[in-house]
């Protein structure tokens, strides 16, 4: 018998490339039932279901929720740049800069830096400061390049000033 995080993954593979929708939600909370209403896991999927189909004011809660449960670090992560992203899709601007910006000071230095990056730069440019929205992605390339590093740098930071 598979494990429940291989019929979570199964569940998302099904819905790879499709518009996310009631099945998939269906499904996401029938698995999430079998750990429990108490279960910081199971709600960090009921809210990815939600907010994959579209639905962030609903993934929001839960999101929240899972945190507030404990997840580990991976899926901890993970929530934290999807609450951001669905705060962002809702207009709220401000409060997801801050949930980003923890994050990123937070670890600076973890597996999901670009994935933060990426979502911090959406939502400045959202918000209508693309410049330091530009100026945040393109700070996040920078360490993937081969040279050119300080100069760079300093024309990302230029950049950003432009919005103010």
């Amino acid at each position: 018998m598979k494990s429940w995080d291989e019929r979570i993954d199964d569940v998302w593979a099904e819905a790879a490339g499709d518009e996310v929708g009631d099945d998939t939600i269906a499904h996401i909370d029938a698995l999430a039932a079998e750990r429990g209403p108490d279960d910081g896991r199971a709600e960090f999927e009921r809210a990815g279901a939600r907010d994959s189909a579209g639905r962030p004011d609903e993934a929001v809660a839960l999101y929240r929720r899972a945190l507030a449960l404990g997840l580990d670090e991976d899926h901890r992560s993970q929530c934290v740049i999807q609450l951001a992203s669905s705060l962002r899709n809702l207009g709220e601007f401000d409060e997801a800069l801050d949930v980003i910006r923890a994050e990123a000071a937070r670890a600076p230095d973890g597996p999901y830096r670009d994935a933060v990056a990426t979502v911090h730069a959406l939502i400045l440019a959202s918000a209508g400061r693309p410049a330091q929205g530009l100026s945040v992605a393109l700070l996040a390339l920078v360490p993937h390049l081969p040279r050119y590093h300080r100069s760079m740098t300093a024309y990302a930071r230029e950049i950003a000033e432009s919005d103010t």
